[in-house]
Parts: structure tokens; C-alpha cells; sequence
């Protein structure tokens, strides 16, 4: 039986989608019409198009926009030709890329168009973001994201948004992923990823471009199990800055509330970046961020403080492999040596799971204060949050008992 289920994981599958699509939307007299072309590479002298879809035995097939323009209201499309993960450059394929390769690949850059000022990591599993980081060098940030989470990065997408050098090539050689993407490749990178010979390695040179992607916006369709399709724009985040960013505030019980401390800078630059890393987070989702990485990620949760007790224990677990790791090269859950275990845990337990001067990121608000009450007991020290809650004096109270800044966006960043 699992040999059978590798065999199919092998299979290449030749789908049966046709080679355009076109996608009209009409109103009385009007007809607005998106057309597409189905995306194939040629591999070993023979086009394909993707391996599969979401799983082995499920055709997919990969669709570009090459003209049409769609307009409702005052939001129009991202124009044709202004491609990224719909047109990209194999440079080393091995298994040609599925649907689950291009979809991670899609939201890495999904996050990194707002994240665009310094060289920044992404890596993705299963659509979600397990480890982000900024840093002054490639190397650095994604050494950083990598043993953020270096359990679930395994087997990872990585895109980067600076052209990949030969000490960061080195550093992803070091573990095992499945996909690299980035704007350019430095002389003699290539040859360092050809010793992963399953590695794909995809080139896409509008990353050079991202900040041009900012604010703009596409048409989403997602298929319902009767054949229905629900269309939406895709989602925008509208804080972008400091400025955008509202203290803490309302009225509730005939009195007004609001934080009695504002973020320090270093708090900003850490809330920020974990309000843009929420946007490609599948919700209900809370995040832990410090010094411009995550440090925990909650994700897919159906309620709000199950969330960021998740995110809460998966910091702690993620930081004693880290040490684990760092200190005798093995996991964690492989270390047999009680002692040393023991010594690890105390040291995770008594920096709280790196979580003491972390910054909270919730991506709708907190219906009742138990939910920040979680990061608070752990020693963060700045909350972001849409706002809006009937309940929100009860976030602000608590976090002014432990002096604890709070900030709104005022938009929410549900993702499903």
C-alpha cells in the first residue's frame, strides 16, 4: 500500500484542461471578459503543466492572464502581463512543480509585496507562513525565519526577495525543501542547488518589482461544492504605517477607555511587520513576533484565545528545538539525554518561549480579554488588533494593568 502511494505521488499526470479559458462578467449591455492561457514548461523535451493539484489523482491546471481588464465600481484588476507565480522560470525542476508548490509560492509573495525594504525570508507549508524574518543579509534572514519554525519549515517553499547568494544557498542546502523562488541567482548558486537534484528552484523577476503589487488587487473565485462560485477582490491591508495605526480606544459602561502607553519604535516596526505577515495567514489567527521574526504563528482556529494559546505553545516548542538543535544538532523530540533535556526545558520555560518583548498580532479583534490576557501572561508588550468589539474595554483594561501597548488597524484580515 505505501508503495502504491508513492508510485502515485511519481505519476505525472497529463490533465485534460483546455489550453484557454474566458471568464466574462456581464451587466445589461456590457460584457467584461478575462482570458486566459494554460501554463506548461518543457521538461526533458516534453510539455507539462502541473504534476497534480491539492493531491495525486486530482488534474489541475495553471491559467495566466493574457488580456481583459475587469472594472466594478472604482477597483479594476491587476493588469495583464504584471505576472508572478502564474508565469515562472524553472531553473531546476527534478518533479515539476503541483498546485500546492505554486499556491505556497503564491502567498510568499503575497506577504513579501509589503515587506519589500529589506531582505526578507518566507517560508511556507500548506499555504500558511511557518517562519518570516527581516535582517540586514539574505543569510540572516533566512537563517532566522528557518529555526523560527525548523520542524514545520522541512519540506518548505522559501522565497526571498533579493537575489539568492552563494552563503544563502549554502544555509537552504543545509536543510530539506522543496521549493526556492526568488528574484535572481548569483553566479555559481546553481551549482550548489544541483545537489538537491528534487529541488525546485523558480525564478520570477517582477519580486524585483513588488512594491508595484502593493495595494493592487485581482478577482478570487473559489468553487463551492455544487458547482458555484463565490467571486471577491482580494484582500488589501490599509495599515501599512505607524500612521495608519490608531491607539487603543473606546466607550463602554457611560465611561471612556483607552491605552496609556503608545508602542516604542521598536514595537512599531515589530507590529507592523506582523500585520503584514497576518495577511497571507489563514484565519482565525494570532501571531508572536520579535525583533522583526515570528515567533509563534496560530493558525486556522476556531476560537480567538484557543488561537493564541496555540501560537503560545508552539512558541515554546519551536524554541527548545531550536536550542536542541543549535546545541547538539539534533531535534528535540530525537534527544534522549533526560539531563539535557531538562536543561533545555528550563531555559525555554524561563524565557517564556522567546516570548517575553514580543509583540501580538491578532487578525480581528478580541471578543473578550482572555484572549490578550494569553500573550500578556507571557510578557508581550504591544497588542495590534482591528478594534470593534463590544467588549474591547476589556482588552484595553488589560493591557494597561500590565502596561502593555495597544493599537488598531481598523480593518479586519480573516483569510479562509
Amino acid at each position: 500500500m505505501a508503495e502504491d502511494l508513492k508510485k502515485m505521488y511519481r505519476t505525472i499526470m497529463d490533465d485534460h484542461f483546455p489550453p484557454n479559458m474566458e471568464i466574462s462578467f456581464v451587466d445589461h449591455d456590457r460584457r467584461q471578459t478575462l482570458f486566459y492561457e494554460k501554463v506548461t514548461w518543457t521538461i526533458d523535451a516534453v510539455q507539462k503543466g502541473l504534476r497534480y493539484g491539492e493531491n495525486p489523482g486530482q488534474e489541475a491546471a495553471l491559467y495566466r492572464m493574457v488580456n481583459g481588464n475587469l472594472v466594478l465600481g472604482e477597483t479594476e484588476t491587476i493588469q495583464p502581463g504584471q505576472y508572478l507565480a502564474s508565469d515562472i522560470e524553472l531553473l531546476q525542476s527534478g518533479k515539476h512543480p503541483g498546485k500546492t508548490n505554486l499556491t505556497d509560492a503564491d502567498n510568499a509573495l503575497n506577504i513579501l509585496r509589503y515587506l519589500t525594504h529589506r531582505p526578507t525570508a518566507v517560508i511556507v507549508k500548506h499555504n500558511n507562513p511557518c517562519g518570516v524574518a527581516q535582517a540586514e543579509s539574505l543569510e540572516a534572514a533566512y537563517t532566522r525565519a528557518n529555526l523560527a519554525d525548523r520542524v514545520a519549515a522541512f519540506g518548505g517553499c522559501i522565497a526571498v526577495n533579493r537575489g539568492v547568494d552563494k552563503a544563502t544557498a549554502e544555509a537552504i542546502c543545509s536543510q530539506y525543501a522543496e521549493v526556492v523562488v526568488a528574484p535572481d541567482f548569483e553566479d555559481g548558486v546553481m551549482e550548489i542547488f544541483s545537489r538537491k537534484k528534487n529541488l525546485r528552484v523558480i525564478r520570477i523577476g517582477n519580486i524585483g518589482r513588488l512594491q508595484e503589487f502593493v495595494g493592487k488587487r485581482c478577482v478570487e473565485f473559489k468553487s463551492l461544492m455544487d458547482g458555484g462560485i463565490i467571486a471577491q477582490w482580494s484582500f488589501v491591508p490599509q495599515a501599512r504605517t505607524r500612521d495608519d495605526l490608531t491607539p487603543a480606544r473606546c466607550e463602554a459602561n457611560g465611561k471612556v477607555y483607552q491605552t496609556r502607553r503608545m508602542p516604542t519604535d521598536r514595537e512599531y516596526d515589530d507590529l507592523l511587520f506582523g500585520w503584514l505577515v497576518e495577511s497571507g495567514v489563514t484565519s482565525n489567527s494570532v501571531l508572536y513576533v520579535k525583533d522583526l521574526v515570528t515567533v509563534g504563528i496560530g493558525t486556522g482556529e476556531q476560537d480567538r484565545v484557543g488561537v493564541a494559546e496555540i501560537a503560545r505553545d508552539k512558541a515554546y516548542r519551536k524554541l527548545a528545538d531550536r536550542y536542541c538543535f543549535e546545541a547538539w544538532q539534533t531535534p528535540y523530540n530525537d534527544l534522549d539525554d533526560p539531563d539535557r533535556k531538562a536543561e533545555i526545558d528550563a531555559r525555554v520555560s524561563a524565557e517564556k518561549g522567546g516570548l517575553v518583548g514580543a509583540s501580538m498580532v491578532s487578525d480581528a479583534f478580541f471578543p473578550f480579554r482572555d484572549g490578550v490576557d494569553v500573550g500578556i501572561r507571557e510578557g508581550v508588550t504591544a497588542v495590534v488588533q482591528p478594534g470593534g468589539s463590544t467588549n474591547d474595554y476589556q482588552s484595553i483594561e488589560a493591557c494597561n494593568e500590565a502596561d502593555v501597548a495597544m493599537v488598531y488597524t481598523g480593518q479586519r484580515s480573516f483569510k479562509h
